[in-house]
Formats: C-alpha cells, structure tokens, sequence
C-alpha cells in the first residue's frame, strides 16, 4: 500500500492551549470554525468515532487512531481500505499563544486535489483565527449547504456574484452589503478574496464562506455560515440557505457522479 500525499499546516493562535485544544477536539469546538461533528466517546470520555456534517446529507466518517490530551490527536477515515490520515498537534508558547500544526496524510488523490485541500484549510485555519478574535466563547449556529454542477468556475462565479448582488472586484477590507434571495442580507467586511474560488465576509456576529469551483473541483459549491452568540434557528437557517442555492445551482444541473 502506497504512503500517499502529505500535507502540512501550522498557525500561531492568541489562545491557550485549552481553547485551542477544544476547537480540534469537541464537537462543538470543531463547529466554531470546521464544520460540527457527532463525537462518540467511550467511558473516559476519549473520542472512538467522529463523524463530521458538511451539509445538505454530506458527512464523513473517521475512527480515533491517537489521543495525547492538549497535545495530539489524529483520526483515520473509518472506511478500512482508506489510508488517509489527519492530525492536530498543539503546542503553547512562552508568550501565551499557542501554535496549532495539522498533518493530513496518506492521501491517493492527483497533485490538484492536495492545492484543493490546502487552499481549504488555509480558509478553516483563518476561520478559527477570526472566531478566537472577534467571537471568543461564544455559542455557533451552523448554515452548511452544498450543491453540484456541470458548470465552470467561470459560470459558478458569474452567477455568484450576481445571485449575491456583489462587485466582483472586491478586495480584502472593502465593507460590503449583499443581498441574496430569501435569506439575510450580509452587512460586514470582506475578510477573504480569491478570485474564483472563495468569497468571505465577516459581520458583526459571523463569518460568511462561500466556495467552489464547479466542473473544476469534484463539481461542488458551496456556502459554510457561522453565527456566534445569536438565537438563530440553525435549522430553518440552513433549510433557507439550501433553498438559495438549489436555485442558483439546480440539482437538475448536478453531475450523475458526484465525489464520495
């Protein structure tokens, strides 16, 4: 069986250890920043199963491999004949931060899925950064939504930008006001800008992640929200969402196979 790919990550975080340690370690801490996971645990409370929700009937199942309390933890897909591996290392600093390192291994994919993950989590690890600064302690409602095409980047962001009512020349720092169908408007500031890829904005009480390159990556696009603090119903909300872009990107447009 072949090692396959690896991939690194590190970021210092204005955090203790503890805070960092329960955003890569709790269900609800993973949901701050990632997306909300199931954790079974057995009866010392260690983590055995993890389960994360990605939306719209989308999760992923892994099986704990490694747990070494505020310092290490790593999952393995819970699927047998998967080699593939992720692991969070936390360290605190002399100064007070605290440095958190992710280890994703044992990848099969071709070379652009691996820039597709980096550039993921290069987006997680600034969410996580964001809600430690400007949402710290406080509860998170998650609106995940996903849909596939058949469509280009070119067309996903054509129509993004236009079912958003958004410039599609912002830049990082431009204060924005989008407006999409049915849901919210977005009031906030442009905290992320890849161009035909990511969109991010955060509000007064969240982030705001849109993403995906349709036909380019696996045919996904997506929107990841988190409010902080709010008494937002996360159901209803993400039904909204979903509702938003089936109708941008049709379920009728999706291609026959979707990824795994």
């Amino acid at each position: 069986m072949t090692e396959g790919k690896r991939l690194e990550k590190e970021i210092e975080l204005d955090a203790s250890v503890d805070e960092v340690w329960e955003a890569v370690s709790t269900g609800q801490g993973f949901a701050t920043w990632f997306v909300p996971h199931d954790i079974k645990t057995d009866e010392n409370g260690v983590p055995v199963v993890a389960e994360g929700d990605f939306g719209s009937g989308n999760t992923d199942q892994g099986r704990l491999l490694e747990w070494e309390p505020k310092r290490r933890v790593k999952f393995g897909n819970y699927s047998s004949d998967s080699t593939q591996v992720l692991e969070f290392l936390v360290e605190g600093k002399d100064s007070g931060s605290t440095v958190l390192r992710l280890v994703q291994s044992g990848a099969q994919g071709e070379d652009w899925e691996m820039e597709y993950h980096s550039k993921g989590w290069d987006l997680f690890f600034q969410n996580l950064r964001e809600y430690l600064e400007y949402f710290r302690g406080k509860p998170v409602a998650n609106a995940l939504v996903m849909s596939f095409t058949t469509v280009d980047a070119k067309t996903v962001w054509e129509r993004m930008y236009a079912a958003l009512g958004a410039n599609r020349d912002l830049a990082v720092g431009d204060l924005v006001e989008l407006t999409p169908k049915g849901v919210e408007p977005i009031k906030g500031t442009v905290d992320i800008a890849v161009p035909g890829a990511v969109l991010g904005v955060r509000t007064e009480d969240g982030l705001y992640r849109f993403g995906g390159q349709g036909a380019d990556a696996w045919g996904m696009v997506n929107a990841f929200h988190y409010r902080y603090g709010t008494d937002v119903d996360p159901a209803e909300w993400t039904e909204r969402w979903q509702r938003w872009i089936n109708e941008v990107f049709p379920p009728s447009e999706a291609p026959q196979a979707q990824p795994a």
